[in-house]
């Protein structure tokens, strides 16, 4: 397996064009990548990357060599994946990320369950409100919410959430419930803003007569970690945007009451992202139908304010 490892790494180094990454994604060291990369060269007795301090490039050599290496590992995966699917028993390890809020609510509490169904595999999850760098981070897939930029990634779109305005009945009481986004402006509310590199949380669309209008809100806090903003919201320090999912049992409690209801927000995409060749391993095919599944059921099951 040594020369398919090999191959593996020139794969992974070419198309991220740099070793460190290759080997982070590999989940191995830049100087075992250096030295695969060596006895490949070695082998064929040709330079497959020219490399400086600052920049590795693919020689001629390597772009050519690149386009049979890839038919050559997709080939041993469809094999392997055939033999896993035939046998019915996949296993491994997955890499998965999640924003906070659906991670918390949604993914985490699908884990133990796919690992009660599937006892061979093994799951590893990271939460983070903040972006993550799929391919350059070794992930399998990552579940993300919002809306997409252009990415190289596979995409697989799971459900539509609904979203609500909301706010504690305190803060209500003291400083009044809006009606719509231009009471939500015009008296001055405090809204609590989801935001760092990269967020359009401090911008929120919300759906009015005349069709979708932006409103750039603003407020006394700011945070990059959502639950925090709900934890505020609970003690009357203003108003949150959420996916319902996030809040629905402090709505239906009365914990948290929604506004702005003349002008409500629109939904949030939730998608699945992966590597485009990672979906062709049979396990994390398999985690992603099974959580997937869960989730629509979950989002499907909270209805809208």
């Amino acid at each position: 397996m040594s020369y398919v490892n090999n191959l593996r790494m020139f794969v992974r180094v070419h198309e991220l064009g740099s070793m460190s990454a290759a080997a982070r994604d590999q989940r191995t060291s830049p100087a075992v990548a250096s030295s695969r990369i060596a006895e490949l060269e070695k082998h064929l007795g040709v330079r497959l990357f020219n490399r400086t301090t600052r920049s590795l490039h693919a020689t001629e050599s390597g772009r050519i060599f690149y386009d049979g290496a890839l038919k050559v590992l997709e080939a041993i995966e469809a094999a392997e994946a055939a033999v896993v699917d035939a046998t019915r028993n996949p296993r491994g390890t997955i890499f998965v990320a999640a924003p906070l809020g659906l991670g918390r609510r949604l993914i985490a509490p699908a884990v133990p369950a796919f690992k009660d169904a599937y006892p061979d595999i093994d799951v590893r999850l990271r939460l983070s409100d903040r972006g993550i760098d799929v391919i350059g981070e070794g992930l399998d897939l990552a579940f993300h919410l919002g809306r997409l930029e252009d990415s190289a990634l596979k995409v697989r779109q799971i459900a539509d959430c609904p979203r609500v305005l909301c706010a504690a009945p305190a803060y209500l009481a003291r400083r009044g419930t809006p009606r719509d986004g231009e009471a939500l402006l015009a008296e001055g509310h405090d809204c609590l803003n989801l935001r760092f590199p990269g967020a359009r949380e401090f911008q929120w669309h919300l759906q009015t007569p005349e069709g979708v209008k932006r409103y750039s809100i603003s407020g006394p806090f700011e945070s990059d970690d959502g639950d925090v903003l709900t934890g505020w919201a609970l003690d009357g320090r203003g108003i949150i945007l959420k996916p319902m999912f996030e809040v629905a049992d402090h709505l239906r409690s009365g914990a948290l009451v929604p506004v702005a209801t003349a002008t409500p927000p629109l939904p949030v995409s939730l998608s699945l992202l992966t590597p485009h060749r990672r979906l062709r391993d049979p396990k994390i095919r398999l985690f992603s139908d099974f959580v997937a599944t869960r989730c629509r059921s979950a989002i499907q099951t909270e209805g809208t304010p």
